[in-house]
């Protein structure tokens, strides 16, 4: 299924994909900027994803939330999200009000109101959404910590939602200085997608966003990862009723044809009930969850990401025995393990899921301007099927002994402890 985008660049720098759907009365109207986690540096973690909570506390024309409230009363949906590599904001919307949606996206990226007034409430919302979220949920510290471990050099080794003594020490100038670098027009990408006349479309742009200026570009991010020489490990103790370990192995980035066959992996260890890892371990009751994961088609990271390996065990259950018997499922895969069938059963999932997917304005959107952030091409989407179908069992074999090695493999074992050992450890935020 080709999906077909017309790109357009304004003076200012930014970037306009089109697609015209006219089968049902809807448009997404998205706009990615590249500001993520990637781009932070330690002193500002944390800064991308309250801008994702800033842009909506009002401007000179719009008050605090009401941008949503003018959306939903127009019959539409939104919402944004902050990754690594990109943060998004989105409208879905009666194909007769895109304008509405156009020029508010416009006026926030021209008159955000950044004040203390706006940004200390804002701060407070941020540390309390990581406690919530990170540090009281069950294994939210547990995966910081194998990042953390897994990355020595790139940005990939913090936390989206950032560290809490950075979401206290962040200025307003930092927060003003960051808007506008990363959120200028040249920084982003606008996709719309859905029943539209292309030239009124484009039109409706320029008219909005043509009169914003470009800014000096964003330095670019040079710290990558040298290959991992040897095992990493680390224990995390917590309060808690579980025992669960978390294994990463480092992967290539979304352009990397090797992200197939992994995904193919993944779908054969982890996905439904018919999956090596659910007959194995969970519907025999070892484990309550067992899976294995590298992203799918837009959310595979930009640069070298980790495929996860996930155990959450029952209470009577050995971790080191589990954590082997694991390992050795993988080892059977490099001995040519795997069955025709299984090969077709989990291709056979990744598209089905894929194509449905598809079928939404947003989603084909969000797939255009994801990969055109992530992967510098938007054109990258029309691989995705033919590469999914194109995956062997000898590709598989191969990822899995090139990737999935020891040496390659950071491990973070979460260790149950009492409410007295965690007061003595001291506290976490």
């Amino acid at each position: 299924m080709e999906l077909k985008f017309n790109i357009h660049h304004l003076e200012n720098g930014l970037t306009i994909l089109t697609h015209r759907d006219p089968f049902q009365p809807l448009v997404s109207f998205q706009i990615h900027f590249k500001a993520g986690s990637r781009y932070e540096r330690p002193g500002i973690t944390g800064i991308s994803h309250m801008f994702e909570h800033m842009m909506f506390k009002g401007t000179k024309k719009v008050g605090p939330e009401e941008f949503a409230r003018i959306i939903q009363a127009a019959g539409g949906s939104l919402n944004a999200f902050t990754t690594q590599d990109n943060t998004t904001y989105y409208e879905n919307l009666p194909s007769d009000k895109l304008e509405l949606a156009v020029k508010l996206e416009a006026d926030r990226l021209k008159n955000l109101r950044l004040t203390e007034e706006t940004l200390e409430p804002e701060r407070e919302v941020v540390r309390n959404e990581r406690k919530l979220r990170t540090v009281n949920s069950p294994f939210g510290l547990v995966y910081e910590k194998l990042y953390a471990l897994a990355y020595e050099r790139h940005p990939y080794q913090w936390p989206v939602i950032g560290w809490d003594s950075d979401l206290k020490a962040f200025t307003l100038e930092d927060c003003k200085e960051y808007y506008r670098i990363y959120y200028a027009p040249n920084n982003s990408v606008i996709v719309i997608s859905g029943d539209i006349e292309e030239e009124k479309a484009l039109s409706l742009v320029k008219k909005y966003f043509g009169d914003i200026p470009a800014q000096k570009p964003p330095p670019p991010i040079v710290t990558f990862e040298e290959p991992q020489r040897g095992e990493k490990r680390a224990i995390f103790k917590k309060v808690s009723k579980m025992k669960a370990f978390f294994a990463g192995f480092h992967v290539p980035g979304i352009k990397d044809d090797d992200i197939y066959p992994l995904m193919v992996l993944c779908t054969i260890f982890s996905t439904g009930k018919s999956s090596r890892f659910y007959k194995k371990y969970i519907k025999k009751g070892v484990a309550l969850e067992v899976s294995m994961d590298v992203g799918s088609p837009p959310f595979i990271s930009m640069d070298p990401g980790l495929l996860i390996v996930e155990a959450v065990l029952s209470p009577d259950k050995d971790t080191e025995k589990i954590e082997k018997n694991i390992w050795a499922d993988i080892e059977e895969i490099k001995r040519d393990s795997i069955t025709n069938e299984e090969l077709k059963r989990a291709k056979k999932q990744i598209l089905s899921s894929f194509l449905t997917s598809m079928q939404t304005n947003f989603f084909k959107a969000l797939l255009a301007g994801m990969y055109h952030i992530r992967a510098g091409d938007f054109s990258y989407i029309n691989r995705i099927e033919t590469k999914i179908k194109e995956v062997t069992i000898d590709m598989i074999v191969e990822v899995t002994k090139k990737y999935l090695t020891s040496d390659n493999r950071t491990v973070v074992t979460l260790v149950p402890i009492s409410s007295e050992e965690h007061h003595f450890l001291g506290p976490i935020s």
